[in-house]
């Protein structure tokens, strides 16, 4: 039986170095063992080649019955995967992204082009840009609508939060029909209502430490329209690690403030200016201390303009500055940020 067995190895190998199909080799180790059980019927009991080849065709037949049954499975699993595979629709072929606006993108983007900062450049830019914001809040809210409306191609929002009544009052991307819904979502629906051009990315989970950074490398540009310290040190602390710009907004009650963080373009980082959180009390909560409703708007509404400026190269935004808006007493005013020596998040 040895013998036989080593014949059949044989014949596999070398039929393999020929070059020779599987199915070709399979036939041969058939017709093997066809010759094989002729001989048993054949040839008388004790004959030297049947006691070579097994002595009896018992053998040969409960290993012939083992390959017709694994032959037979291996047969009907074929066939129900080809079955199951024409049954599959086929996935959708990515969408190409054209080269060209079309006729509904030239007149909607029409008070975008004729501007001498912008034009067609400008706006190709903005169509190619990926901007991922952080919050679908009060910052947030504005921001998004203008980002969408303004035609950025991809634009990602992370915010773990559900709409609730409270916002209403100054989140205008959300309606009392989508209370409950997550603001992912609505603001996604939101946007796309406004914008069919654009890809919306929602993100429904809070930002962390696991996924901040891979999360960052997939976007040019990020907007942090949080409302706690630790997720601002943490957008800081990926955005710089990623060398991606920061556009970071901040409201209190009547006042809000804006700048652009991008130690990359020689700015300070986040943790430069406020290298500590403050104490509690110190930084109440909008919840906690109230917010103006159009106030969100506003702010909201410069960080998309910062955005843009910085995806077209339009203008000059603010590096290394920041806005400071007081709506109770209509007054604006910027102060110069500098880097803070030893930052241990940008290195000063």
């Amino acid at each position: 039986m040895l013998l036989v067995l080593a014949l059949a190895a044989a014949i596999w190998g070398l039929g393999r170095l020929m070059g020779a199909s599987k199915q070709a080799r399979a036939y041969m180790l058939g017709l093997l063992c066809v010759i094989v059980l002729a001989l048993h019927v054949l040839l008388p009991d004790g004959h030297p080649v049947r006691m070579a080849t097994g002595e009896s065709p018992a053998p040969w037949l409960i290993l012939g019955g083992f390959v017709a049954i694994a032959l037979a499975y291996a047969f009907v699993l074929r066939r129900v995967k080809a079955r199951a595979d024409a049954t599959q629709p086929e996935p959708p072929a990515p969408a190409a992204r054209k080269d060209r606006f079309s006729g509904a993108e030239l007149e909607r983007y029409a008070r975008h082009i004729v501007l001498r900062e912008l034009g067609g450049p400008g706006q190709k830019a903005l169509r190619d840009a990926k901007v991922l914001v952080i919050g679908a809040g009060g910052l947030g809210a504005p921001a998004l609508q203008y980002l969408a409306a303004a035609g950025v191609g991809v634009i990602g929002v992370i915010d773990d939060d559900v709409v609730e009544n409270a916002n209403l009052q100054r989140q205008v991307i959300h309606t009392d029909a989508r209370i409950g819904m997550p603001k992912v979502f609505s603001a996604k629906e939101a946007m796309e209502a406004q914008n069919p051009h654009v890809e919306v990315r929602p993100y429904q989970r809070r930002l962390d430490a696991e996924v901040a950074e891979t999360l960052f490398a997939d976007y040019d540009l990020i907007l942090d329209g949080t409302d706690n310290f630790d997720t601002r040190y943490l957008a800081n602390r990926a955005a710089v690690a990623t060398g991606k710009p920061l556009v970071s907004g901040a409201l209190s009650q009547w006042e809000g403030q804006l700048s652009v963080f991008a130690p990359a373009q020689g700015t300070p980082c986040y943790e430069c200016i406020f290298p500590e959180a403050p104490a509690p009390g110190l930084a109440p909560s909008c919840a906690e201390a109230g917010v103006l409703g159009p106030l969100p708007g506003v702010v909201g509404a410069m960080m998309a303009v910062e955005a843009i400026k910085l995806i077209a190269g339009a203008g000059q935004p603010l590096l290394g500055e920041m806005l400071i808006y007081d709506a109770l007493w209509s007054e604006t005013r910027k102060i110069t940020l500098k880097r803070r020596e030893g930052c241990p998040v940008c290195g000063g």
